[in-house]
């Protein structure tokens, strides 16, 4: 039994990156949600609740874009 080692390096690397990627994604994600429960004030600084809501949106359509396609992957 052989084991293609660069294969193997590849899938790894490219787990790590996209997991990373979900990852980070999420997070932007909760960021962008918190923007809308904090009480606007004169100078504060960070995203509106408008930009926190798109923001957010963007982020978990890219994640579930991302997981669908490896769900597609697995399937065919």
């Amino acid at each position: 039994m052989n084991i293609a080692w660069g294969a193997l390096g590849t899938v790894v690397v490219v787990s790590l990156v996209v997991g990373v990627a979900v990852i980070a994604l999420l997070a932007f994600a909760l960021v962008g949600l918190s923007a809308r429960s904090q009480p606007a004030t004169v100078g504060r600084r960070g995203l509106s609740p408008a930009a926190g809501t798109a923001v957010a949106c963007l982020c978990l359509t890219a994640a579930a874009l991302i997981v669908g396609y490896g769900l597609y992957v697995i399937v065919s």
